[in-house]
C-alpha cells in the first residue's frame, strides 16, 4: 500500500547560499506563510554560525503543499563532517534534490551526501542553480554531475536523473535552459512526477523510528520521525524501543506535523507522514515507538565513527573566570553530555582527571562548531591539539585517510605540492578549471590534514582553497610527517602589551595581538620566524630618562597582528599548546606556563 498525498524529500548541497534560497523560493512562491516576505532571506538558516559560516549544520524541517500534495522537505547539512545529521535526516525522506551550481559545478564535499542518498536506494533530481550567471557552464556541470553519479556506483534508475534549471533568486525554473521560467511551478512538478509517495507496510504494526529531537517548553521533549505503518493518534498508548531492546510504556500526548516553518497539532497522523510525537520525556535518537501490543523495534541509523579526537578541560590559565557564565567540571561535563542526546555523531568520554573530558568528532570542523557554540552560550573551557583515532583490525593499525580537493593559482603549484607531499599526500588528478585555476585531487592521512590549511593560506599568500573528505581507515603510513615544526613567541611576563614592546617582538615573527591586551606569563602571543620558542616581553615600556623622553622617538609602525579565529587556533596549536576559549576572547597557550618549568620538560623529552 503506498500513500499518494505526500511526497518527502531532501536538498542537499554543499556551501551553497542558493539551497537555503531555493527553498526560500519554494516557501514564499506557495504561500505558507502570511509573514513570508518579511522574514528575510535564507529562512531555514536559523542559527548564527549557518548564516555567519554559509554552510547549514543542523537539518530543518518544512513543507509546501502544492496540487493538492504536501511535499515535506529536509534542508540537510551538505559538509561531512556533520555527516550524523545526513545519515539520520535521509531516512526520513525517499528522494533527494541535488543542488548544483551553474558556475562551480558539484563540489567535493557533495559526494559525501549523495554517496549516502544513493545508497537508500533514493531517486534523485538534480537542479542546476544560478543558470542566469553570464560564466554559468550548463552543459559541463550536468557532464561533471553525471560523472559524480557514476563514481558513486549510482544505479542504471539513479543515472537517469531528471534536470531542472533555476534561478532561486529569481524564483524561477525551467526544465529548458534555453527557455527561462517565470515561477518555481516545474520543479515541484518535477518532484510530484519523480519522487515516489512513501512506501508503506500495510500488515506491519505500527512503527517509528525517533530520527531528531525537539524541545518544546510546554510539552518537553519530542520525539520526530517518519511513520513507517500504522496510524497514531492522539493519547493512543505506544511502547518506547531503547536500543538495548528495554521497553518502557507511555501515550503520545501530543502530535505535531510541519506546516510551512511552523509545527501543528493534529489528532491523527497516517503512515508516511513526518510526525514529532510529544509524552516521552527521556526519548533519545534511534529509538522506536511502537503498539504496544506488537513491539516490533526498527533497526537503527548505522552512524560513520568519528575519526578525530581531542580534550575538553576546565580553564586553568591565569584569566579563568573572568568572562565565562559556566567555568566548572559540572557544568562542562552537563553540556558535552547534553549534546550527545542530538549530536549522535560525537562521541564523550571521561579521563582519569575530573577536570578533562575526551571528546571525539566527525573532523575540525565538527568539533569546532561545538566550540563556538559553547562559548556563545557562556562556557569557558581549554582544549587541545587534534588528534586522529587509530583503530585494530587484524592485528594491524588503522588510521583514517581522506580525500583531498585544492584549487590554487598555477603559480603557486610548487609550494601547494611540496607541502602535500611532506603530509604523505598521493596527488591522483591534476587538471585547470575554466576559470584558469588548478585543481588537485590528493589521498592523504587525516593527520597530514590537521594544520595544513594554515600553511597553504601562507604559502600562496590566501589564494588557495581547499576541502577534504573522510574515505575510509587504511594501514598506517609508518612514515613520519615532514611538517615543519612552529615556533611560538611567549609572553615572559603577566601585564598590558605595549606598542614599545611589541614592535621588538614583531622582528621576530608574526604577532598575534595588537598594544592594549592584556596578556599572562605563558600566553603565545604570535609565531616565530624560527622552529623554537622564544620568550618575548610584550609588555616592556619605553621609561623617561635624563637624555629622551618617553615619546619623542619617531612613531612606531607596528605589522597588523593575524586575526585569532578559533579555526585558526585549533589548526596552530601544537602539542604543548591550548586553546583557551571563552565568551569573549580566544587565546593560545602554553600548557606549562614558567618558562623553566618548560625549559625541564623540554630536557626531558630530550
Amino acid at each position: 500500500m503506498r500513500r499518494t498525498d505526500i511526497r518527502n524529500i531532501a536538498i542537499i548541497a554543499h556551501v551553497d547560499h542558493g539551497k537555503t534560497t531555493l527553498v526560500d523560493a519554494i516557501l514564499k512562491q506557495t504561500h505558507v506563510h502570511r509573514n513570508i516576505e518579511s522574514m528575510g532571506e535564507r529562512i531555514l538558516d536559523s542559527m548564527d554560525q549557518e548564516r555567519e559560516r554559509g554552510i547549514t549544520i543542523k537539518a530543518k524541517n518544512a513543507s509546501v503543499v502544492y496540487k493538492g500534495v504536501k511535499i515535506n522537505i529536509v534542508d540537510t547539512p551538505g559538509h561531512a563532517d556533520f555527516g550524523g545529521e545526513v545519515e539520520r535526516t535521509l531516512r526520513m525522506v525517499d528522494g533527494v534534490l541535488l543542488l548544483v551550481d551553474a558556475k562551480e559545478g558539484p563540489m567535493p564535499q557533495t559526494a559525501f551526501v549523495l554517496r549516502k542518498a544513493l545508497g537508500l536506494g533514493h531517486k534523485a533530481i538534480v537542479v542546476i542553480n544560478k543558470i542566469d550567471r553570464p560564466d554559468a557552464q550548463i552543459d559541463d556541470m550536468v557532464n561533471r554531475t553525471f560523472d559524480l553519479f557514476a563514481h558513486l556506483g549510482a544505479s542504471d534508475d539513479q543515472l537517469d536523473f531528471p534536470i531542472v534549471y533555476t534561478s532561486a533568486l529569481q524564483g524561477t525554473a525551467s526544465l529548458d535552459p534555453e527557455k527561462p521560467g517565470v515561477d518555481i511551478a516545474p520543479l515541484l512538478d518535477t518532484i510530484l512526477g519523480k519522487i515516489p509517495p512513501p512506501a508503506i507496510g500495510q500488515d506491519r504494526p505500527l512503527q517509528l523510528l525517533v530520527l531528531a529531537l525537539a524541545h518544546d517548553p510546554y510539552k518537553g521533549k519530542m520525539g520526530i520521525g517518519k511513520l513507517l505503518s500504522g496510524t497514531l493518534t492522539k493519547r493512543q498508548a505506544l511502547v518506547r524501543i531503547k536500543t538495548d531492546g528495554t521497553q518502557i510504556p507511555g501515550k503520545a500526548t501530543d502530535l505535531l506535523v510541519f506546516e510551512g516553518l511552523e509545527r501543528k497539532e493534529v489528532a491523527q497522523v497516517e503512515a508516511g507522514e513526518i510526525v514529532a510525537v510529544a509524552g516521552f520525556p527521556e526519548i533519545g535518537i534511534g529509538e522506536t515507538l511502537a503498539d504496544p501490543e506488537q513491539p516490533v523495534p526498527v533497526p537503527p541509523v548505522a552512524i560513520d565513527e568519528p575519526t578525530v579526537q581531542m580534550t575538553f578541560s576546565v580553564n586553568t590559565s591565569p584569566f579563568a573566570g573572568r568572562e565565562g557564565k559556566y567555568v566548572t567540571s559540572r557544568h562542562l561535563r552537563e553540556r558535552l553530555y547534553k549534546e550527545l542526546e542530538t549530536n549522535v555523531a560525537l562521541r564523550a568520554e571521561e579521563t582519569d582527571s575530573t577536570d578533562q573530558f575526551l571528546v571525539a568528532g566527525r573532523g575540525e570542523l565538527h568539533l569546532a562548531v561545538l566550540i563556538e557554540a559553547m562559548r556563545r552560550e557562556g562556557y569557558e573551557l581549554q582544549v587541545s591539539q587534534p588528534k586522529v583515532i587509530l583503530r585494530e583490525a587484524d592485528g594491524v593499525t588503522l588510521e583514517p585517510y581522506e580525500e583531498l580537493t585544492i584549487e590554487v593559482p598555477v603559480e603557486f603549484q610548487g609550494p601547494v605540492i611540496e607541502e602535500v607531499s611532506l603530509r604523505r599526500g598521493e596527488l591522483r588528478h591534476m587538471r585547470l578549471t575554466i576559470h584558469g585555476d588548478l585543481q588537485l585531487e590528493y589521498h592523504i592521512p587525516t593527520r597530514g590534514v590537521i594544520g595544513l590549511k594554515n600553511a597553504l593560506l601562507t604559502r600562496t599568500k590566501g589564494t588557495v582553497i581547499l576541502h577534504h573528505i573522510f574515505a575510509r581507515y587504511e594501514q598506517v603510513d609508518p612514515r613520519a610527517l615532514q611538517v615543519q615544526p612552529h615556533g611560538s613567541l611567549v609572553a615572559y611576563e603577566t601585564g598590558t602589551s605595549s606598542a614599545y614592546g611589541l614592535n621588538i617582538a614583531q622582528e621576530r615573527g608574526a604577532l598575534f595581538i595588537g598594544p592594549g591586551v592584556e596578556v599572562y606569563q605563558g600566553m603565545v602571543v604570535g609565531e616565530n620566524a624560527r622552529d623554537e620558542d622564544l620568550d618575548v616581553n610584550v609588555c616592556k615600556a619605553k621609561h623617561l630618562t635624563n637624555m629622551r623622553a618617553s615619546g619623542s622617538d619617531e612613531a612606531i609602525v607596528l605589522t597588523p597582528p593575524r586575526e585569532m579565529t578559533l579555526e585558526f587556533a585549533l589548526e596552530y596549536i601544537g602539542p604543548d599548546e591550548l586553546v583557551e576559549v571563552t565568551p569573549a576572547s580566544i587565546r593560545i597557550r602554553k600548557r606549562l606556563l614558567e618558562p623553566e618549568e618548560r625549559r625541564k620538560a623540554k630536557k626531558t623529552r630530550s
